[in-house]
């Protein structure tokens, strides 16, 4: 479920408070709209617009299965077709990431407007993703969004910035749509590894892996799976592993997985 929330608790009550805020909530299904009106499924963008920074965004579903591999876009302001009309979006936000995902062939999702959407985004952050590749929420579980390994207090659409602060998504900034499975007012951790900028070929070189939770709190990851070419290993204790470099020069990412946790970006190192 996204992050369209004042706090960090269940998803059952987040959806409660929205339900509150407007009984007369439009189930609508996004899409992208279409250029100048025409067809074509690509969604406007006037070149007066800010053009919006480039940055990864990776999707994961129920049971911590990766959906959408990490891909680079840029983030642009866009809007959705829905069935009363076009609902703009504001740049540089988790849901105009989400579009643009959408666009360049990501998964279909649906929404909810809990507010007035118009073709102007100043309303965009009361629209709320609540299915996402056929995977609806339900009770307290659903979908969430992260930037930079914590979760967003506003919506997915605020002009405000996913932490209320003015600040939207920079370059570089790694978006991540994630399927919460709700426990104790949080969601599973999500996973980051950490490895080296560059190693020798055939060197090793050591890993490491934390959890993020909803705050953005990090702690060591024992138990996970990392990887690199046809190197793996599992941390230990201290959640550090040690893994072989390729043979072969190039840069190459380091994974991890866990079971439970949400699996990592990948960590790109420089073979050389």
């Amino acid at each position: 479920m996204s992050a369209e929330r004042r706090s960090i608790g269940p998803v059952a009550l987040r959806c409660a408070a929205l339900a509150a805020v407007s009984a007369l909530a439009l189930a609508v299904h996004a899409a992208p709209a279409p250029a100048g009106g025409s067809g074509g499924g690509r969604q406007a963008r006037p070149s007066s617009l800010y053009p919006g920074p480039s940055v990864s965004i990776m999707v994961v579903g129920a049971g911590n299965v990766i959906l959408v591999q990490p891909e680079q876009i840029s983030v642009a302001a866009t809007a959705v077709s829905t069935s009363h009309g076009t609902c703009g979006i504001a740049a540089a936000t988790p849901l105009a990431a989400l579009v643009d995902l959408r666009r360049v062939g990501g998964p279909p999702f649906s929404i909810r407007d809990y507010g007035h959407c118009t073709s102007s985004p100043r309303n965009s952050g009361q629209l709320f993703v609540y299915s996402l590749d056929g995977e609806t929420n339900h009770g307290q579980n659903g979908w969430e969004y992260k930037v930079d390994n914590r979760s967003g207090t506003t919506g997915a659409g605020d002009t405000s910035g996913p932490q209320g602060n003015g600040r939207l998504l920079a370059n570089g900034a790694r978006v991540l749509w994630f399927w919460c499975q709700s426990f104790g007012g949080g969601c599973q951790r999500t996973l980051e590894v950490r490895a080296p900028a560059s190693v020798a070929r055939g060197s090793a070189m050591s890993v490491s892996v934390v959890g993020y939770d909803n705050a953005g709190h990090a702690r060591s990851m024992p138990g996970a799976r990392v990887w690199i070419g046809a190197s793996a290993a599992v941390t230990g204790s201290a959640g550090t592993a040690t893994l072989r470099a390729p043979s072969k020069p190039g840069p190459l990412g380091v994974r991890a997985s866990r079971p439970g946790s949400v699996p990592s970006f990948p960590d790109v190192v420089q073979v050389r």
